[in-house]
């Protein structure tokens, strides 16, 4: 399953950013710097070209572990991913770490709440996507269900490739 979600995500991100689809590199770019907590206002360190390099790299590699994780589907070798009991102490952390990102990128002048504010309708979706698996991907974690954490995983992905598609929400995100 994990091969699935991966090489799904993998190609599909790969494929938009690397060929800069609907000028995608570049919102991503500054999406990047955009929600980077506690960045300042300085210039990037690392340009379009890296992004998109990196980004051909998965793009290349995606659909063979793709393929992989349903060759293992098709032949019955793929298991549910279960995972080990999670300690206390990191489930707690945990919910530290995704509620300070989430209040970071909720705040008024945070990323998401941008994107919540420019947008209607599928764009306010994806936001609301991102933001319930991001919580869901938390507490399936902390749970040990391996399997659903992953498919939160990959839902909160293509929700966060439909904002890179989107749009930029204002101009102040593109500078």
């Amino acid at each position: 399953m994990f091969s699935l979600v991966r090489g799904t995500f993998a190609t599909t991100l790969g494929w938009v950013v690397a060929t800069d689809f609907r000028g995608a590199a570049h919102r991503f770019h500054a999406f990047s710097h955009a929600a980077t907590p506690f960045g300042g206002s300085g210039a990037p360190v690392i340009g379009v070209g890296f992004f998109r390099l990196v980004a051909g790299v998965f793009a290349l590699i995606g659909p063979i572990v793709l393929v992989t994780g349903l060759l293992e589907q098709w032949r019955g070798e793929a298991e549910a991913l279960g995972l080990p009991p999670v300690p206390a102490g990191f489930v707690v952390v945990e919910a530290v770490i995704v509620g300070v990102t989430l209040w970071s990128a909720w705040r008024r002048s945070g990323f998401l709440r941008r994107q919540w504010d420019a947008g209607s309708g599928l764009r306010r979706a994806a936001v609301a996507g991102v933001t319930a698996s991001s919580v869901a991907f938390a507490a399936l974690l902390a749970l040990g269900s391996g399997t659903w954490m992953l498919i939160a995983w990959l839902l909160g992905g293509l929700c966060g490739i439909t904002l890179l598609l989107s749009g930029p929400a204002d101009r102040a995100a593109d500078a």
